[in-house]
């Protein structure tokens, strides 16, 4: 199903179409885009997905899968700009297969429509490492839009700070809920966050890169922390007392990925890959973009003031704060838990 919908008038209206427009960072887009005078159009398996959403009245819907060439070709007839938003985290397995189909699809389908630009927001990572899975699949996506001939902006970032971001709602839950805990050692590693006001700048922004552009991008705010200093600085920010965190070399991801569910929402299939990124630091390299398309208004948000923005109305959940003891005990009974199960697969 398309449904139509009046465009901004005046001008020569470009096209955009958003896929992922139902999770967060295509939610936050969409108006985005809309308030630049973009037409923009979205494709998602169901239309009632978007019914709650302000924008979902002004944009045009097409219901397809982003797996069916057939809707592929439908959503991006006359586009554009493509932002290519979806990322198969949902702990089902072999995301990665899963991904690297659906990036090939999209290529295939953006050459056929001629498409101008393909917008990708991908993962900060260092360079001549092994990569966790989640992100070596993220930097293995980018480079299939990168080599579809198609002009391709992939904008890689690190932790997403604001209200909704499953990075940003890990790092809430485990600061509030634990004054103190036994955590990863490298908590130490060096990351360096953005707000999401700032992703969303340089997403619309990457669609003004002239035609001969097509690289990647490092994308971050102004301050480089490690977690647990954006762990101490959140709870600073919102009024709760110095965290605890003592580091030891046992908690693995996989085995931290359960500690994070123990005392978070997060969803385990969307907390597993984002822990086991953390195992990478993560540090802009160049700072292009700011040259290319400008800074946001203001300068790059700083990570303080981005906590501030995310919280703000939110209550910090004291009620839910674990205990000091329950916060070791509970630490203390997944690693029994993880290494019972290593002396179990070495045996």
């Amino acid at each position: 199903m398309t449904r139509d919908t009046a465009y901004p008038e005046g001008g020569e209206t470009r096209r955009a179409l958003v896929t992922g427009a139902s999770g967060y960072i295509g939610g936050l887009l969409v108006p985005r885009l809309l308030a630049e005078g973009y037409a923009v159009r979205v494709l998602t398996r169901s239309a009632d997905r978007l019914a709650d959403e302000d924008w979902a009245e002004r944009v045009e819907v097409v219901e397809g899968d982003a797996a069916e060439r057939d809707d592929l070709d439908r959503a991006l007839a006359d586009v554009d700009v493509t932002y290519w938003l979806i990322h198969s985290m949902d702990g089902e397995g072999d995301f990665e297969e899963r991904d690297r189909r659906l990036a090939q699809d999209l290529t295939a389908a953006c050459q056929a429509a001629g498409v101008g630009r393909i917008v990708y927001l991908s993962g900060l990572h260092p360079d001549g490492e092994e990569l966790s899975t989640h992100l070596a699949s993220r930097v293995e996506v980018g480079d299939i839009l990168l080599a579809s001939g198609v002009p391709t902006a992939v904008l890689q970032a690190a932790t997403v700070i604001g209200h909704g971001s499953a990075s940003f709602e890990m790092l809430r839950y485990l600061t509030t809920r634990l004054p103190v805990m036994v955590a990863p050692r490298w908590l130490a590693n060096r990351i360096q966050p953005i707000a999401i006001d700032d992703v969303l700048h340089y997403l619309v922004r990457a669609a003004d890169l002239p035609p001969e552009v097509s690289r990647t991008f490092d994308v971050g705010g102004p301050d480089v922390l490690t977690y647990a200093e954006m762990m101490q600085q959140f709870a600073a920010e919102t009024g709760q007392r110095r965290r605890l965190i003592a580091l030891l070399p046992v908690l693995t991801p996989e085995l931290a990925s359960g500690w994070v569910g123990l005392v978070t929402p997060v969803d385990a299939g969307v907390a597993r890959p984002l822990v086991g990124s953390l195992i990478h630091e993560v540090v802009c390299k160049e700072d292009d973009l700011d040259e290319l398309v400008g800074a946001p208004v203001g300068g790059r948000t700083p990570y303080r003031v981005a906590v501030r923005r995310a919280m703000a109305g939110l209550p910090n959940d004291p009620k839910h704060a674990t205990t000091v003891a329950g916060a070791l005990a509970g630490a203390a009974a997944v690693t029994g838990i993880a290494l019972a199960a290593r002396r179990r697969r070495d045996g």
